[in-house]
């Protein structure tokens, strides 16, 4: 029976260095990448959060969410792999490994970190709570 893995992906080159190894790695495995939309970047909660800049800021991160899964197909596609895609919306870790639970997943696959800088810092590292979260194995790649 082939691996089921999930490779959460958000067009960082952690997150496409973590696709490429699962495609490299694991050709004949399920692979699903899942892209998260975060509320918090979307404005949620904001004061600026009226109907119509809501509905743009949901539209750009809807359209953005899109692209991201696009470039994995594609990577896929040259790599001569089959992926499904999948998009969720919640607090990343969170939702990633929800997702996992959810759906009979083998391993996931991720990233080492997908932030730069001071907000990887201040937010905490998606990665790192997946490590500590997830009920399965969790290959981190650099």
């Amino acid at each position: 029976m082939a691996k089921r893995l999930l490779v959460p992906v958000d067009g960082s080159d952690p997150a496409n260095t973590a696709l490429d190894f699962a495609l490299e790695e694991y050709p004949d495995a399920h692979i699903t990448a899942l892209s998260v939309i975060d509320p918090t970047d979307m404005g949620y909660g904001s004061v600026e959060s009226v109907p119509s800049t809501f509905e743009r800021l949901q539209e750009s991160a809807e359209e953005q969410t899109e692209n991201v899964l696009e470039q994995a197909r594609e990577r896929a596609k040259e790599a001569g792999v089959d992926i499904e895609t999948e998009t969720v919306v919640g607090m990343p870790s969170r939702a990633i490994v929800e997702w996992a639970e959810n759906n009979d997943i083998d391993n996931i696959i991720i990233g080492s970190h997908g932030r730069q800088g001071v907000t990887r810092v201040l937010l905490g590292s998606v990665a790192e709570s997946v490590v500590r979260r997830s009920p399965v194995p969790v290959t981190v790649a650099r």
